[in-house]
Protein backbone atom coordinates (compact mmCIF):
# COMPACT_ATOMS: atom_id res chain seq x y z
CA UNK A 1 0.00 0.00 0.00
CA UNK A 2 3.15 2.45 0.57
CA UNK A 3 2.95 4.93 2.67
CA UNK A 4 -0.18 7.22 3.44
CA UNK A 5 -0.15 10.83 2.56
CA UNK A 6 -2.79 12.17 5.26
CA UNK A 7 -5.60 14.94 3.92
CA UNK A 8 -5.93 18.36 6.19
CA UNK A 9 -8.99 16.58 8.05
CA UNK A 10 -7.52 12.92 8.37
CA UNK A 11 -4.25 15.08 9.96
CA UNK A 12 -6.88 17.19 12.53
CA UNK A 13 -8.28 14.04 13.18
CA UNK A 14 -5.13 12.25 14.08
CA UNK A 15 -4.19 15.58 15.95
CA UNK A 16 -7.37 15.21 18.09
CA UNK A 17 -6.65 11.45 19.08
CA UNK A 18 -3.05 12.03 19.62
CA UNK A 19 -3.93 14.74 22.26
CA UNK A 20 -6.46 12.59 23.85
CA UNK A 21 -3.73 9.53 24.15
CA UNK A 22 -1.32 12.33 25.39
CA UNK A 23 -4.06 13.46 28.10
CA UNK A 24 -4.25 10.19 28.98
CA UNK A 25 -0.21 9.89 30.36
CA UNK A 26 -1.20 13.46 32.21
CA UNK A 27 -4.03 11.81 33.40
CA UNK A 28 -2.68 8.36 35.29
CA UNK A 29 0.31 9.96 36.81
CA UNK A 30 -0.50 10.80 40.09
CA UNK A 31 -1.86 6.97 40.26
CA UNK A 32 1.32 6.02 39.58
CA UNK A 33 2.86 4.70 43.22
CA UNK A 34 4.15 1.93 44.87
CA UNK A 35 1.54 -0.49 46.04
CA UNK A 36 -1.00 -0.45 42.92
CA UNK A 37 -0.86 -3.00 40.69
CA UNK A 38 -0.84 -2.40 36.45
CA UNK A 39 -4.09 -3.57 36.12
CA UNK A 40 -5.67 -0.59 38.18
CA UNK A 41 -3.44 2.04 36.00
CA UNK A 42 -5.05 -0.02 32.86
CA UNK A 43 -8.53 -0.18 34.34
CA UNK A 44 -8.18 3.78 35.02
CA UNK A 45 -7.10 4.71 31.81
CA UNK A 46 -9.37 2.92 29.82
CA UNK A 47 -12.66 4.65 31.81
CA UNK A 48 -10.91 8.22 30.93
CA UNK A 49 -10.09 7.02 27.12
CA UNK A 50 -14.01 5.72 27.15
CA UNK A 51 -15.21 8.67 28.61
CA UNK A 52 -13.73 11.32 26.36
CA UNK A 53 -15.64 9.26 23.65
CA UNK A 54 -13.04 6.95 21.63
CA UNK A 55 -11.91 3.61 22.25
CA UNK A 56 -8.75 1.83 23.56
CA UNK A 57 -6.97 0.73 20.52
CA UNK A 58 -4.86 -2.05 22.27
CA UNK A 59 -7.97 -4.18 23.52
CA UNK A 60 -8.36 -7.20 21.37
CA UNK A 61 -5.94 -5.98 18.99
CA UNK A 62 -4.66 -9.46 17.44
CA UNK A 63 -6.13 -10.79 20.98
CA UNK A 64 -4.45 -8.52 23.01
CA UNK A 65 -6.62 -8.72 26.17
CA UNK A 66 -6.23 -5.21 27.83
CA UNK A 67 -6.63 -1.44 26.84
CA UNK A 68 -3.19 -0.35 27.13
CA UNK A 69 0.73 -1.82 27.12
CA UNK A 70 1.87 -1.17 30.81
CA UNK A 71 5.75 -2.63 31.03
CA UNK A 72 7.41 -2.32 34.04
CA UNK A 73 11.40 -3.03 34.42
CA UNK A 74 13.23 -5.39 32.25
CA UNK A 75 9.94 -5.97 30.07
CA UNK A 76 10.60 -3.83 26.95
CA UNK A 77 7.38 -3.36 25.31
CA UNK A 78 3.89 -5.20 25.15
CA UNK A 79 3.19 -5.58 28.89
CA UNK A 80 -0.20 -6.87 30.00
CA UNK A 81 -1.62 -5.24 32.52
CA UNK A 82 -2.20 -7.82 35.62
CA UNK A 83 -3.31 -7.43 38.80
CA UNK A 84 -0.65 -9.69 40.07
CA UNK A 85 2.00 -6.96 38.91
CA UNK A 86 2.00 -4.46 42.07
CA UNK A 87 4.67 -1.44 41.43
CA UNK A 88 7.15 -1.17 44.38
CA UNK A 89 9.66 1.56 45.32
CA UNK A 90 12.08 1.58 42.42
CA UNK A 91 10.33 0.16 39.61
CA UNK A 92 10.54 2.24 35.92
CA UNK A 93 7.61 1.63 34.07
CA UNK A 94 6.76 2.60 30.73
CA UNK A 95 2.74 3.10 29.89
CA UNK A 96 1.89 3.24 26.36
CA UNK A 97 -1.72 4.62 25.27
CA UNK A 98 -2.88 4.26 21.82
CA UNK A 99 -6.83 5.94 21.39
CA UNK A 100 -9.17 5.81 18.43
CA UNK A 101 -10.93 8.73 18.42
CA UNK A 102 -13.83 9.84 15.94
CA UNK A 103 -11.87 6.38 13.75
CA UNK A 104 -8.37 7.99 13.76
CA UNK A 105 -5.69 6.81 16.19
CA UNK A 106 -3.01 8.54 18.60
CA UNK A 107 -0.23 6.45 19.69
CA UNK A 108 2.18 7.83 22.77
CA UNK A 109 3.96 6.32 25.57
CA UNK A 110 6.21 7.53 28.20
CA UNK A 111 7.92 5.91 31.18
CA UNK A 112 7.08 6.67 35.22
CA UNK A 113 8.93 6.37 38.15
CA UNK A 114 7.88 4.33 40.98
CA UNK A 115 9.17 6.37 44.36
CA UNK A 116 13.21 6.55 44.36
CA UNK A 117 14.70 5.12 41.59
CA UNK A 118 18.30 4.20 41.50
CA UNK A 119 20.74 6.40 39.41
CA UNK A 120 21.25 3.69 36.53
CA UNK A 121 17.29 3.49 36.03
CA UNK A 122 17.25 7.51 35.97
CA UNK A 123 20.41 7.88 33.68
CA UNK A 124 18.46 4.87 31.25
CA UNK A 125 15.39 7.12 31.27
CA UNK A 126 16.75 10.40 30.34
CA UNK A 127 19.06 8.36 27.92
CA UNK A 128 15.93 7.11 26.07
CA UNK A 129 14.08 10.39 26.06
CA UNK A 130 17.00 12.30 24.18
CA UNK A 131 17.13 9.23 21.91
CA UNK A 132 13.73 10.21 20.96
CA UNK A 133 14.58 13.87 20.90
CA UNK A 134 17.21 13.65 18.14
CA UNK A 135 15.24 11.16 16.44
CA UNK A 136 12.22 13.66 16.14
CA UNK A 137 14.88 16.67 15.03
CA UNK A 138 15.23 14.13 11.64
CA UNK A 139 11.56 14.69 10.59
CA UNK A 140 11.60 16.89 7.73
CA UNK A 141 10.58 16.75 4.22
CA UNK A 142 13.61 15.44 1.71
CA UNK A 143 15.23 13.36 4.55
CA UNK A 144 15.59 9.76 4.87
CA UNK A 145 13.83 7.99 7.70
CA UNK A 146 17.34 5.51 8.21
CA UNK A 147 18.36 8.88 9.87
CA UNK A 148 16.35 8.82 12.54
CA UNK A 149 17.29 5.47 13.85
CA UNK A 150 21.24 5.99 12.84
CA UNK A 151 21.47 9.19 14.91
CA UNK A 152 19.48 6.81 17.76
CA UNK A 153 21.52 4.14 17.85
CA UNK A 154 24.65 6.38 17.64
CA UNK A 155 23.56 8.07 20.84
CA UNK A 156 22.62 5.44 22.96
CA UNK A 157 25.66 3.15 22.15
CA UNK A 158 27.72 6.26 23.00
CA UNK A 159 26.29 6.11 26.24
CA UNK A 160 26.96 2.08 26.88
CA UNK A 161 23.61 1.40 25.81
CA UNK A 162 22.16 -1.14 22.90
CA UNK A 163 18.79 -0.80 20.96
CA UNK A 164 16.06 -2.78 20.74
CA UNK A 165 16.35 -4.09 16.51
CA UNK A 166 13.29 -6.64 16.67
CA UNK A 167 10.60 -3.98 17.55
CA UNK A 168 10.07 -0.81 15.49
CA UNK A 169 7.61 2.66 15.16
CA UNK A 170 5.37 2.63 12.68
CA UNK A 171 2.57 4.59 10.56
CA UNK A 172 0.08 5.54 12.54
CA UNK A 173 -3.73 7.55 11.84
CA UNK A 174 -5.95 5.66 9.79
CA UNK A 175 -4.88 1.94 11.34
CA UNK A 176 -3.10 1.09 14.25
CA UNK A 177 0.01 0.27 12.09
CA UNK A 178 1.08 1.64 8.34
CA UNK A 179 3.83 1.84 6.55
CA UNK A 180 6.33 2.68 6.93
CA UNK A 181 8.17 0.80 9.84
CA UNK A 182 10.45 3.14 11.18
CA UNK A 183 14.06 1.45 12.64
CA UNK A 184 15.62 2.79 15.79
CA UNK A 185 18.83 1.42 14.12
CA UNK A 186 19.49 1.98 10.90
CA UNK A 187 22.26 2.91 8.18
CA UNK A 188 22.68 6.64 7.61
CA UNK A 189 20.55 7.86 4.50
CA UNK A 190 18.66 4.45 4.19
CA UNK A 191 15.12 3.73 3.87
CA UNK A 192 12.16 5.75 2.18
CA UNK A 193 12.23 9.81 1.74
CA UNK A 194 9.87 12.01 3.57
CA UNK A 195 7.11 14.13 2.54
CA UNK A 196 4.57 16.40 4.39
CA UNK A 197 1.81 14.58 5.33
CA UNK A 198 3.28 11.51 6.39
CA UNK A 199 2.24 10.25 10.24
CA UNK A 200 4.37 7.95 12.13
CA UNK A 201 5.92 7.15 15.50
CA UNK A 202 8.83 7.07 17.00
CA UNK A 203 9.30 5.07 20.26
CA UNK A 204 13.18 3.97 20.95
CA UNK A 205 13.54 1.18 23.33
CA UNK A 206 16.89 1.33 25.13
CA UNK A 207 18.52 -1.15 27.14
CA UNK A 208 21.19 -1.28 29.82
CA UNK A 209 22.31 -4.52 28.88
CA UNK A 210 22.12 -6.38 25.41
CA UNK A 211 19.72 -5.38 22.35
CA UNK A 212 18.38 -9.25 22.84
CA UNK A 213 14.82 -9.62 23.31
CA UNK A 214 12.50 -12.80 24.61
CA UNK A 215 8.76 -13.17 24.51
CA UNK A 216 6.32 -14.08 27.08
CA UNK A 217 5.91 -18.21 25.53
CA UNK A 218 2.72 -18.04 28.38
CA UNK A 219 0.90 -14.88 26.92
CA UNK A 220 2.45 -14.24 23.53
CA UNK A 221 2.85 -10.68 24.09
CA UNK A 222 5.26 -9.74 27.05
CA UNK A 223 8.87 -8.71 25.37
CA UNK A 224 11.63 -8.89 28.31
CA UNK A 225 15.32 -8.17 27.84
CA UNK A 226 17.02 -11.63 27.10
CA UNK A 227 19.77 -10.62 30.15
CA UNK A 228 17.15 -9.27 32.79
CA UNK A 229 18.56 -6.04 32.60
CA UNK A 230 16.22 -2.64 32.54
CA UNK A 231 14.68 -1.10 29.21
CA UNK A 232 12.98 2.19 28.74
CA UNK A 233 11.12 3.19 25.57
CA UNK A 234 9.39 6.73 25.03
CA UNK A 235 7.28 7.35 21.84
CA UNK A 236 5.47 10.21 20.50
CA UNK A 237 3.50 10.79 16.75
CA UNK A 238 4.78 12.96 14.56
CA UNK A 239 3.63 14.64 11.48
CA UNK A 240 5.76 15.67 8.67
CA UNK A 241 4.68 19.54 7.54
CA UNK A 242 6.22 21.50 4.71
CA UNK A 243 8.99 22.80 6.62
CA UNK A 244 10.14 20.18 9.64
CA UNK A 245 7.71 18.64 12.00
CA UNK A 246 4.81 18.75 14.52
CA UNK A 247 4.69 16.53 17.40
CA UNK A 248 1.04 15.75 17.40
CA UNK A 249 0.97 13.88 20.72
CA UNK A 250 2.89 16.66 22.50
CA UNK A 251 0.29 18.44 24.80
CA UNK A 252 3.07 20.64 26.57
CA UNK A 253 4.49 22.48 23.66
CA UNK A 254 8.16 20.64 24.28
CA UNK A 255 9.23 20.97 20.59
Amino acid sequence: MGIIIKTPEQIEGIRRSSQLAAQCLDFIEPYVKPGVTTEYLDDLIEKHIRENGATPAPLNYHGFPKATCISPNNVVCHGIPSKKIVLKDGDIINVDVTTILDGYYGDTSRMFEVGEISDKAANLIDTTKHCLDLGIQQVKPGNKFGNIGYVISRYAQSKGYSVVYEFCGHGVGLEFHEEPQVEHISRRNSGATMKPGMIFTIEPMINLGKAKVKVDKNDGWTARTADDELSAQFEHTILVTEDGFEVLTDIHNEY
